[in-house]
């Protein structure tokens, strides 16, 4: 079944039958490569365990260790020559001397051939070395004079991400990327720069299909070949589905981008089924891996700056669909992954912490606890926030000040290391529900006034 489906995709299907005949592998490379018009799919069969008499064929060759017994039987059914325990014939050695000769001659021809494609093409050597630069990102966002754009109106991040993205685009021409067939509602896709096909190779729009999973290797194989600076996107509730790849981009230092919208019951009335509550807990349980969520533009532009900036780390951009009131006292400071976004004079008695659309929530519900002083701290990136000193953590939100409420409209878990044995959560503990979601934010009570009543009782 899997040979139809890539047939139908369009590959050249080959297949060895013995995966234990190298020539025949070879063989099939050569096919493969001789072919210029299709990519192939080389189908190798090869049987577990092979030549251990008594593993072969079966699941234990593959869950339990050989054992020495088996190990020797192993060796003797294969013809090794040696039965010590770790062995590697000479002949091993002096093929591998004799490849590492040919290729490095291989790549000195390589060399001086680039040397004088460059000669002959300065430009495009510019071009090469600007793709291949590791600070692109910082210099396209220099150049880019309204990267850091002052907020004109209330906005969905999700907008506001794709405004940004064109802005950029002109900027940073080996930025390529897109989406699992959500494009429109994404807002990943980046106008006049084409839709990537094999009629248009230089087009920069991705359309994946409804693949999150696919479409995540495929940016990281993207960004591992050099060159490109690549973003995937889906809704927020799909990206279980892009875990397993996300979770490589984090194990690998690959620094891939993702457009996640869609990032909470407000999502509406598209139900519980479509509302995401555990998956940004999921994503900031990774290690080596950014979440942003903003609550803005300009935390939105943070967002976007630390990801194309970033060297080794994958970041998250987690997107609303409803608008968002630009935030006073939002700024660059988001870089920090948490900062006072409204402050009250002297030391707090209590601190509100949120992100995204809860922000602004927590700003209203500060004006309805006068009789105390209240911060109100934003933090778009938990795990940005951790990468900070501990001077300036503590400038944030002071150990000596235990009565915190964390607002956010997924689930609690996480928050805890900020919010103390003292605090509160107005957060969700269950599944979201179908409606508007102006609704569903009073029927869960992201309201200023549970949130003040809650902040109260502590």
């Amino acid at each position: 079944m899997y040979k139809k489906r890539m047939e139908a995709f369009g590959f050249q299907i080959i297949t060895v039958e013995d995966g234990n005949d190298l020539e025949a592998i070879g063989r099939a490379i050569e096919e493969a490569k001789a072919d210029t018009e299709h990519p192939s799919f080389i189908t190798i069969k090869t049987q577990i365990g092979f030549g251990c008499p008594a593993k072969q064929g079966k699941a234990s060759a593959h869950g339990e260790p050989l054992g020495a017994d088996n190990i020797t039987a192993l060796k003797e059914n294969l013809g090794w020559p040696s039965m010590e325990p770790f062995y590697v014939p000479e002949e091993v050695y002096s093929h591998y001397r004799k490849l590492a000769e040919e290729k490095a001659e291989t790549e000195a021809a390589w060399n001086v051939m680039f040397a004088a494609y460059c000669q002959e093409y300065p430009d495009m050597e510019d071009l090469w070395n600007a793709y291949h630069d590791p600070d692109a990102g910082e210099k396209s966002i220099e150049a880019c004079a309204d990267f850091w754009k002052k907020p004109e109106k209330a906005d969905a991040t999700r907008n506001l991400s794709g405004q940004i993205l064109n802005r950029i685009k002109t900027y940073m021409p080996n930025l390529i990327g897109g989406s699992a067939d959500l494009a429109p509602s994404n807002k990943t896709n980046m106008s006049d720069m084409g839709d990537y096909s094999k009629e248009n190779p230089a087009g920069r729009n991705m359309h994946f299909g409804v693949r999150e999973l696919g479409m995540t290797a495929i940016g990281n194989g993207m960004m591992l070949h050099g060159g490109l600076r690549t973003y995937v996107s889906t809704f927020f509730v799909f990206s279980d589905y892009t875990k397993p790849m996300a979770r490589l981009s984090a194990l690998m230092g690959v620094p891939l981008s993702f457009v996640f919208t869609h990032d909470s019951i407000g999502v509406g009335e598209d139900g519980p089924t479509h509302e995401p509550i555990e998956q940004l807990a999921m994503l900031r349980a990774l290690p080596n891996f950014h979440v942003f969520r903003p609550c803005d533009e300009t935390e939105t532009e943070a967002a976007w700056y630390s990801a194309l900036t970033s060297k080794k780390t994958p970041t998250a951009l987690v997107l609303t669909r409803q608008n968002l009131t630009p935030m006073p006292g939002s700024s660059k400071e988001a870089l920090k992954g948490g900062y006072v976004i409204d402050d009250c004079e002297g030391t707090p008695d209590l601190i509100l912490i949120a992100s995204g659309s809860e922000v602004e929530l927590s700003v209203k519900a500060k004006a309805l606890i006068p009789d105390q002083k209240v911060r109100v701290v934003s933090m778009p990136c938990m795990d940005l926030f951790e990468e900070q000193s501990q001077e300036y953590k503590e400038s944030v939100l002071p150990k000596a000040v235990r009565k915190r409420v964390a607002v956010e409209a997924l689930s609690d878990f996480g928050w805890g290391k900020y919010v103390g044995l003292d605090g509160a959560y107005v957060t969700m503990t269950g599944f979201g529900a179908s409606g508007p979601a102006n609704l569903l934010f009073d029927h869960f009570g992201f309201t200023p006034e549970h949130v003040a009543e809650v902040a109260k009782s502590l």
